[in-house]
Parts: C-alpha cells; structure tokens; sequence
C-alpha cells in the first residue's frame, strides 16, 4: 500500500471513531436521557418516594422490615454498613446470597425462617409459609412480595397496629401491580409503599 493511501485510510479510521464516539458515546446518551427526564422524571432518577422533602428509598428497592406493624418483604442481604460517601453518609449495598439451594447451609437458613415467620403469625397455624418470605430473590433486593404473601401477614399487623384487617387489605391492594394487559406477568405487592400507608406516610399509592 502506498503512503499517501495508507495516510487516507488512518485519517478515515480516525475520523469515522471520533464520529461513533461523539454519536454513540456523548450525544445518544443526552437524547436519551433529555428524553426521560422530560417523559419519566420519577422513573428517570430512581423511583425515589419522597414525602415533604424526606426521601424514603426507591419503589424499585427491597427494604428490610421486622416490626410487627409493618409488611415484611423477602430476605435481603442488604448491608448500610459496608461503605459510606465521602459526605460520611452510609451507602446501602445489596447482593444475593449465593446459596446453593441444594445446600444443607441453604436448608438450615429456610427452615429458621421459616420458624420465625410461624411464630409471628399464630393465627395461620399450619398454613404453609409463602416462599418469597423465607428465601432471597437472586438479585437480593426486589421489592415486591405476593398478594398472597401479603395476605399472609394481615392478621399480625392489623393485631399490631390496631386496625380492622380489611383496612389493612385495602391499603395491600391500592399497592398491587396488576398484571400488564390482565395477561403478562403475575401481581405483585410493593412492599415500601404499603408500609409507608400504613405509617400513615402516604395517603394514597403511587402511579397506580
């Protein structure tokens, strides 16, 4: 190849690079994003739920709850503890447990669980435990539950809080997600926002 023609192709190379890069790297990315903020601004910055200016955590985010007023989600890893921003403020990581659910480490830790949550709930007797309530998800952090997960519960929090049990359902179900369509996907309980209704937080659910 010739110099001058080699010379060409560097130019085209480099050219056509910085032209993917300015397109794909820098103004792709503000499209998007200028696009979402001005469409989904809740969505766009995290799902944040914040009342009165206080910031209660993500919908999008499983928190840990063991009070017997509140709605217990699925098992966390969830660690405030592990890092901290440079304003001293903690910064709460997540991950999965990582257990094999063949595991005798994996049984021993369900069956606990399992324990605790009948020991809460008397008034179930032997109805079974619903799952998600004794076992993580793989991501460690989703914040939905069953309908019926949550149904499971409503005795011990209306007992708790010394409300009727139908009211406790009725702030469950203003926080189901249904499925998309009627059809796609199962329904789904939020468990920060019903929560935050029974705190008395919110009034009414969010986006639904």
């Amino acid at each position: 190849m010739k110099t001058g023609t080699m010379g060409r192709s560097i130019r085209s190379a480099v050219a056509l690079f910085l032209a993917a890069t300015l397109a794909l790297g820098v103004l792709y990315p503000l499209v998007v994003c200028g696009v979402a903020q001005a469409a989904f601004p809740w969505q766009a910055n995290g799902s944040i739920i914040e009342v009165d200016g206080v910031k209660y955590g993500s919908a999008l985010v499983g928190q840990s709850y063991t009070g017997m007023d509140h709605l217990w989600g699925r098992p966390t890893k969830a660690d405030a503890r592990t890092f901290a921003t440079k304003s001293g403020e903690p910064l709460m990581w997540y991950g999965p447990e990582n257990l094999s659910p063949a595991s005798e480490e994996f049984g021993a830790v369900v069956q606990e669980r399992v324990e605790a949550v009948r020991a809460a709930h008397p008034d179930q007797g032997t109805n079974p435990v619903p799952s998600e309530l004794v076992t993580a998800s793989g991501s460690g952090f989703d914040p939905h539950i069953s309908p019926a997960a949550a149904e499971y519960q409503v005795g011990r929090i209306a007992k708790a809080k010394g409300m009727d049990e139908e009211e406790v359902r009725a702030i469950i179900r203003q926080c189901t997600d249904r499925p998309l369509l009627g059809v796609i996907g199962e329904a789904r309980v939020n468990v920060l926002e019903v929560n935050l209704m029974l705190d008395g937080v919110l009034k009414t659910a969010i986006n639904r």
